[in-house]
């Protein structure tokens, strides 16, 4: 029988990380919510599931699709906007019984660096994550669920801001006035970047840690929206002059002095 690294969650992030995957020779099973998305996984060479996590059950064949699977990669982040809110913790429990009957042993868990909440100064792995949001709190909750499983081999991924060629904050951004906290510091990474961690996560095994995925430049809001939307022809937003000057600076630590790991996609064009 074939070992596959399972992928919950093939969208933005999930599916180019799966087909990054497939191209360094991985077996991956992959899933979507999207019956329209099978085909596109299919032809990238992913063994593609349908399958919808909800608060009370999973829709789908979850037992088949984790059948092999020794890795899985949750990649499913929290839903709390409008009137589609959810339990996220409780999707995460759902999941967490499901896989406890299957044969994965080691979870990479697609965390956010919104667990941090709002501390100001350097930020590492180390730190006591303290966060304020709804998306935070449920994040850490379901970081907890199987970090604290001792037969779980789990590490933690806390990514900062993501952005692409397709997606930058910017586009919201632009056109904007009166906006506040111009002088704290940017916290992002590019996805392929985000990519490239999971990737050395995965072939080197490392397990059981938390890395903070973040860019290792922090201009201020004000500096690097401003130059970011008049390279793209926009309106650059204004923020409202404050002296005050405070914030998170978040540093990926673990990947910078154990891993030796080397971001080769800036996060300024």
């Amino acid at each position: 029988m074939n070992n596959y690294i399972g992928i919950i969650g093939c969208g933005w992030l999930g599916l180019p990380l799966a087909e990054a995957l497939v191209l360094d020779g991985f077996n991956v099973k992959g899933s979507t919510t999207a019956e329209n998305k099978l085909s596109i996984l299919n032809n990238a060479g992913i063994a593609p599931y349908l399958i919808s996590l909800s608060e009370n059950s999973i829709e789908g064949d979850i037992t088949n699709f984790l059948n092999g699977v020794k890795t899985l990669v949750l990649n499913v982040p929290p839903k709390l906007r409008g009137t589609n809110s959810e339990n996220y913790v409780a999707k995460m429990q759902v999941l967490y019984f499901a896989i406890k009957k299957s044969e994965v042993k080691n979870i990479v868990f697609v965390s956010s660096t919104s667990v941090y909440g709002d501390i100001d100064g350097e930020v590492t792995e180390k730190t006591i994550p303290s966060p304020t949001t709804a998306s935070g709190k449920q994040l850490l909750a379901s970081e907890n669920i199987f970090k604290n499983d001792p037969l779980l081999q789990t590490t933690i991924i806390r990514f900062g801001g993501l952005i692409s060629e397709d997606r930058h904050p910017v586009t919201m951004l632009s056109k904007k006035d009166n906006l506040h906290n111009g002088n704290m510091p940017v916290n992002l990474i590019h996805r392929n970047d985000c990519i490239r961690i999971i990737e050395l996560i995965l072939k080197e095994g490392t397990c059981n840690v938390i890395i903070n995925g973040v860019y290792p430049k922090h201009p201020t809001k004000k500096e690097y929206y401003k130059r970011e939307a008049i390279l793209r022809d926009l309106k650059p937003p204004v923020y409202i002059e404050d002296s005050t000057i405070n914030g998170k600076i978040i540093t990926p630590e673990y990947l910078l002095n154990v891993k030796n790991f080397n971001f080769l996609t800036s996060i300024e064009n």
